[in-house]
């Protein structure tokens, strides 16, 4: 208990005390001797009192931080507990959640309307410690599974940042202008004239639903238990990754679908560079590099991620650099590491034309601003379908998430097409 609730009830007793014997017309010493003791105290107990509000205040000052934060942390670690299973079985024979998992699901259906279930994003994490099986879920063969959302998508490779927004549209303002110095001419001349501060608002709207569908049979539900929990974990979150990193850099725009980077570099106003090379080079990317650095949006050639087809790669890697003994692609990694270079076959285009021609993204982080921004509307929202397969006793489960993208500068990105994947007949 505080110190100063200790003494504001000190206070309200010596208050009720003095009352008593304050009343009695004709008190005896003893009862004066005590007024007199009783008033002691309590002025003696005002002087404690302000000293411990401040010293209380100052505690609430140091401890406010942690005040602050410690509604997120306790989030986190309910998150950390949701169980998937109990989702699982709450659709199909309606059994009530509990624990961590029904207040994670109580709190989000706070946050936002869900038709069904409402599964937090962080859920779909393959936690440490897990195991999963091939085919059906089988409690008794067990195999290792990777930890993360989303730990090797593309988008997150190429430095993509995930936003969760609550509700409504969010648009994010991005400086357009380019504000120079300017020296005065003279002694008395003027420095140059002030240049206008523009932004422009790059907007992120709930228009773009993205949805996959499960069938769990009768047997899964009796016979794997507690697997179920990895099992819907894991198909969930393979299909919702591939499905997020094709869209995000090669989706329409139409059709429900968002405008992805790639398809919609014309319209995000991204560079894009036609390779005029026999066939692919390191000097493709170099050309792009300079322009970053010339452009100040990257400091040095590591600073700049690449997204290339498996395709590309083998001909770097195939293009050998006489008398040097090293290839293409010997000469990409001395600039570009490794780790900042991102295969994909379903985040870029085939290959096409005669001879064939691919394309490639380059990216990166100017000033700490990721170069593109995905924002997903809320949590996945799980609904059941008891009915299409109640005549086998299955279920069917569709996962639902709103979710676009946008470019947050277009000079953090380089677009090269037509890099030639072999020489004309």
């Amino acid at each position: 208990m505080l110190e100063s609730v200790k003494i504001a009830r000190r206070q309200s007793e010596i208050r009720q005390a003095l009352a008593g014997l304050v009343g009695k017309s004709d008190p005896s010493e003893d009862e004066t001797r005590s007024m007199e003791t009783l008033d002691a105290e309590y002025r003696s107990n005002e002087i404690r009192y302000r000293g411990a509000l401040i010293a209380e205040d100052a505690e609430r000052r140091e401890a406010k931080d942690d005040l602050e934060t410690r509604s997120e942390r306790d989030f986190a670690e309910l998150i950390n507990r949701f169980e998937l299973r109990q989702v699982a079985l709450a659709l199909d024979e309606g059994r009530q959640l509990d624990g961590a998992t029904a207040e994670v699901v109580q709190e989000m259906r706070s946050q936002g309307g869900y038709r069904g279930v409402p599964v937090p994003w962080a859920a779909l994490e393959r936690r440490a410690g897990e195991t999963v099986a091939a085919g059906v879920p089988d409690p008794i063969q067990t195999r290792p599974i990777i930890d993360r959302l989303f730990p090797d998508s593309v988008a997150a490779r190429m430095g993509a940042q995930m936003i969760n927004i609550d509700s409504g549209a969010i648009e994010w303002p991005v400086v357009t202008s380019a504000v120079s110095a300017g020296w005065a001419s003279g002694e008395t001349a003027n420095v140059a004239g002030p240049t206008a501060f523009t932004t422009t608002d790059r907007p992120m709207k709930p228009d773009h639903n993205l949805g996959i569908q499960m069938r769990l049979t009768r047997k899964t539900l009796k016979q794997s238990g507690a697997a179920l929990e990895q099992a819907v974990r894991r198909d969930m979150n393979g299909a919702i990754a591939t499905e997020l990193d094709r869209a995000i850099f090669l989706g329409t725009g139409a059709d429900g679908e968002p405008l992805g980077v790639i398809t919609g570099a014309a319209t995000y106003g991204i560079t894009s560079t036609d390779d005029t090379l026999n066939l692919a080079t390191w000097g493709a990317f170099r050309s792009a590099v300079v322009r970053f650095m010339t452009g100040n949006t990257a400091g040095s050639p590591s600073a700049v991620r690449a997204l290339i087809r498996p395709e590309l790669w083998a001909v770097l890697d195939g293009a050998a650099i006489e008398p040097l003994n090293e290839t293409e692609w010997d000469r990409l990694l001395r600039n570009i590491p490794a780790g900042n270079i991102a295969m994909s076959a379903n985040a870029l285009a085939d290959p096409t034309g005669d001879p064939l021609e691919t394309e490639s993204l380059l990216t990166t982080a100017a000033g700490g601003v990721s170069p593109i921004f995905v924002g997903a509307w809320g949590g996945v929202d799980m609904i059941r379908d008891p009915y299409s397969d109640a005549q086998s006793g299955g279920l069917r489960i569709t996962a639902l998430t709103t979710v676009d993208v946008t470019v947050a500068r277009p000079s953090q990105l380089q677009l090269i097409i037509g890099i030639k994947l072999e020489l004309a007949a």
